[in-house]
């Protein structure tokens, strides 16, 4: 075939994609064309719509846990429409290290939700083009990425927002020592005190604020870091900068690390300190709570109480995984270093005498 020949046939393909209503058009940009006769000279006319998705929450959406929350996603078409059409809204949920799984599906009045969220979401539609996605009372569960996708015929648009809650990011040992804790058993863990595995974006906002540990801990994708403020020897050693240490991605079953819990700030509830004159051990503590109407507090409840409604004591007591600890939020002599921060004992024997961290869920405490 000569090239004029070539040329020829790719502009017979041309002109049949023409007639047939298609026409070609940038990555990422596809219109929809209806072909009509025209004037009966052979004109073709096209009227095209585009759609665009968007979401006024940018990349991420921070709320506190147990209230609702509003993702919003909105869809519109230029130029602007009459009349409305119809288009399928789909949201997906993303949690860090997870799959993507089904949240919503609307079209029209029908609309269908997952299990885990069955009965809790729904969308606004408080506009036309409003597909933000309303959540009740979220959780540490719900934390992830969430994508809003609108499907017109055969155009198909999305925009993806994390979903973050206010939190604390801790360090946490095994209670017989450092560096016992596979993947599974870090995630237990942290679920054990309340939390869930860290995210290294928390991790990294958590160093920025002064979080200094240089023992490595699991993250919630799989990998292993560690944050330094302070460089030292034995941790990366004086000539490395400050910064978020990375082990990158381990074995999830073989290898054995610490872990970096999240814990979200206190919705309802409180964290108050009990003690006698001669301490408690640790069956004693846990009776203390008891008769309070209240329970020992978790590690990632101390810690949450300890940022977010400064919680300052400077007198150890036991928490429910036999840890003792305190917060501190005003450094001063006898009460350890002097930044702010929850001291640990570590697991001292459960005979030991200590006061104890108790967890009421009402706002009063007596």
């Amino acid at each position: 075939m000569t090239f004029s020949n070539f040329h020829q046939s790719l502009l017979l393909l041309g002109a049949q994609l023409v007639l047939s209503g298609w026409v070609l058009t940038a990555p990422n940009e596809f219109f929809y064309h209806n072909y009509r006769k025209g004037n009966g000279n052979k004109e073709i006319h096209f009227s095209g719509l585009k759609l665009y998705v968007d979401s006024s929450a940018g990349s991420s959406l921070v709320m506190f846990g147990g209230h609702n929350a509003t993702i919003p996603c909105r869809f519109r078409y230029e130029p602007k429409l009459n009349t409305p059409r119809e288009a399928r809204v789909k949201w997906t949920w993303q949690p860090a290290g997870g799959r993507e799984t089904e949240v919503l599906v609307a079209a029209g009045s029908n609309t269908r939700s997952s299990e885990k969220f069955r009965g809790r979401v729904h969308l606004r539609q408080d506009f036309p083009g409003d597909a933000a996605l309303v959540i009740a009372e979220v959780t540490l569960s719900d934390m992830g990425r969430y994508r809003c996708e609108v499907v017109d015929g055969v155009e198909d648009k999305s925009v993806s927002v994390d979903l973050e809650l206010y939190g604390v990011v801790f360090p946490y040992q095994h209670p017989r020592g450092r560096y016992r804790l596979n993947f599974l058993g870090a995630q237990q863990a942290c679920e054990d005190q309340g939390a869930t595995l860290a995210t290294l974006t928390q991790l990294f906002q958590s160093w920025k604020e002064g979080l200094n540990w240089c023992n490595a801990g699991w993250l919630a994708d799989g990998t292993v870091h560690y944050p330094i403020t302070k460089p030292r020897v034995p941790c990366g050693g004086l000539r490395l900068p400050p910064g978020v240490r990375s082990y990158g991605r381990r074995h999830l079953h073989l290898h054995r690390y610490d872990v970096f819990c999240f814990s979200p700030s206190l919705r309802v509830g409180r964290v108050f300190f009990l003690q006698q004159s001669e301490g408690m051990n640790l069956t004693e503590a846990q009776q203390a709570c008891q008769e309070n109407s209240a329970e020992v507090a978790r590690v990632g409840q101390l810690y949450a109480a300890w940022k977010f409604t400064g919680l300052d004591h400077c007198e150890a007591g036991w928490l429910a995984d036999g840890s003792v600890r305190y917060p501190i939020t005003t450094p001063r002599p006898n009460c350890g270093p002097s930044e702010p921060g929850v001291r640990s004992f570590g697991f001292p024997p459960p005979q030991l005498k200590y006061g104890v961290y108790c967890y009421k869920t009402d706002e009063e405490v007596l």
